[in-house]
């Protein structure tokens, strides 16, 4: 039983810090490794293991002859926070290398959405005018509904969910922010 002193125990998190006013910030990371079984789970398991989240992910095979691929990883964490995930990311052995395209300045993000919106009349006409001016493509119709696809940066595609809401929104499916730094730096593999 707990005296009226004890402070109860608090989960172990990254997230928690007592009384501190560090800000919490978003990166962008994008993780260069070996595309071979179990890389993946590896990387999942650093930020699960230690009380990290995972915003958003995606990865692919970029490289096919060398059996390289990227992850991109968006995360939110202190400066401290952010810092051990880089060095943590780097000293796992299929790593490549490890770049915050947040820290590196602007970097070029995209994401791509299926959005499907059932409607008729009105409703119909509305969201085939804002997915021109989106620039959504139809991917699909019917007489009751359309698929559109669009791509551009995360905050555009959250945009055009909202405004699709009230005009029959039924379903969406993203992939996740996929990025890479301007210029003609490239990273180390």
């Amino acid at each position: 039983m707990m005296s009226e002193n004890e402070k109860p125990h608090q989960p172990a998190s990254a997230y928690f810090i007592e009384e501190s006013h560090e800000k919490i910030e978003q990166h962008t990371l994008s993780v260069v490794v070996d595309n071979e079984p179990g890389v993946l789970a590896r990387v999942i398991g650093l930020f699960s293991g230690r009380g990290y989240n995972i915003e958003q992910l995606t990865v692919s095979e970029t490289m096919n002859k060398r059996h390289i691929s990227r992850i991109t990883i968006v995360t939110s964490g202190t400066a401290m926070v952010l810092a051990q995930i880089r060095a943590q990311l780097e000293s796992i052995v299929p790593v490549h290398s490890v770049l915050d395209l947040t820290l590196e300045g602007e970097a070029i993000e995209r994401e791509l959405a299926l959005i499907k919106v059932a409607g008729a009349g009105e409703d119909r006409v509305e969201a085939l005018r804002m997915a021109e001016a989106f620039r959504a493509r139809v991917v699909d119709a019917s007489n009751s509904s359309f698929v559109f696809e669009l791509t551009g940066k995360t905050r555009k595609v959250n945009q055009f969910i909202e405004l699709m809401k009230p005009l029959g929104l039924t379903e969406v499916v993203r992939t996740g922010v996929t990025a890479i730094s301007r210029g003609p730096k490239a990273m180390k593999v």
